[in-house]
């Protein structure tokens, strides 16, 4: 197959969880830009159908449908709708994420209710289009994990700032599950034609953030800056494509070098 064809997505069926938020936007221009006919999901409708409005007056398929993860009801009842419109899913992004942003003794009630989205719910709507792609033989799942999946807090990237870098341990605990779950999702589904991968972006620069943050931040990379608005895109597409076809269970770190020190 020419190089080309190989990283193209047209005629794939591709479903984002999420979409809306500083990462979720350039997954679905990755996809959509790639050609895939492609579905983001959350409980934001309102927001995501703005973007997906704007790539839809670009001249790309972009449709935004409800999804609660906390809800297997509604993972169902997404599955059937793509189905019916569709009638497959061939490319599983695992984007959405609940984010208890608060400190070590925040109420366990908010830690459990991370859990049921972040945790609970990535394996519900996992198992269910998963089983869809084992039908036919092939596919591909993706999920977004993140840098703080394998490392700790780096309290001195907030030096000489007032930003908070006392974040709470689910966030962490939730994305290195998310390594090892990528890891046993390749195991599983391999025999049924089906990949399982996972993407750990690192920090993304955005204007709110202090001078001294980015410079902190960016001096503990080996490239010397914060992730920008497009850096995930390649890896998206090349996951999703069939350039990845021998390609299961792996950690792509995209992070500037961040955890390669």
């Amino acid at each position: 197959m020419h190089v080309r064809k190989l990283f193209s997505l047209e005629g794939k069926v591709a479903l984002l969880s999420g979409g809306a938020g500083k990462y979720g936007r350039q997954i679905v221009a990755a996809l959509a830009e790639a050609g895939a006919d492609t579905y983001i999901a959350s409980r934001n409708v309102a927001g995501l159908e703005a973007v997906a409005r704007e790539h839809r007056e670009k001249g790309e398929k972009v449709t935004a449908l409800p999804l609660d993860l906390e809800s297997e009801a509604s993972i169902l009842t997404l599955r059937d709708t793509l189905l019916e419109r569709a009638g497959t899913v061939d490319v599983l992004v695992n984007n959405a994420v609940l984010r208890v942003t608060g400190k070590w003794d925040d109420p366990l009630e908010d830690f459990n209710r991370s859990w049921r989205i972040n945790a609970s719910g990535l394996h519900a709507i996992t198992r269910t289009m998963g089983k869809v792609m084992v039908q036919k033989g092939a596919g591909s799942i993706i999920n977004i994990g993140s840098m703080m999946g394998v490392t700790g807090v780096e309290h001195h990237n907030y030096d000489g700032t007032d930003m908070n870098s006392g974040w709470s341990p689910e966030y962490f605990f939730h994305k290195g599950g998310m390594v090892n779950y990528t890891r046993f999702c390749g195991s599983y589904f391999g025999r049924f034609g089906v990949r399982c991968n996972c993407i750990n972006p690192g920090g993304l620069q955005s204007p709110e953030q202090p001078e001294q943050f980015v410079k902190n931040y960016s001096d503990r990379t080996q490239l010397g800056r914060l992730a920008n608005d497009s850096d995930l895109k390649g890896a998206i597409v090349f996951l999703a494509s069939e350039a990845s076809a021998y390609v299961t269970g792996a950690i792509i770190p995209v992070d500037g070098g961040y955890t390669a020190k």
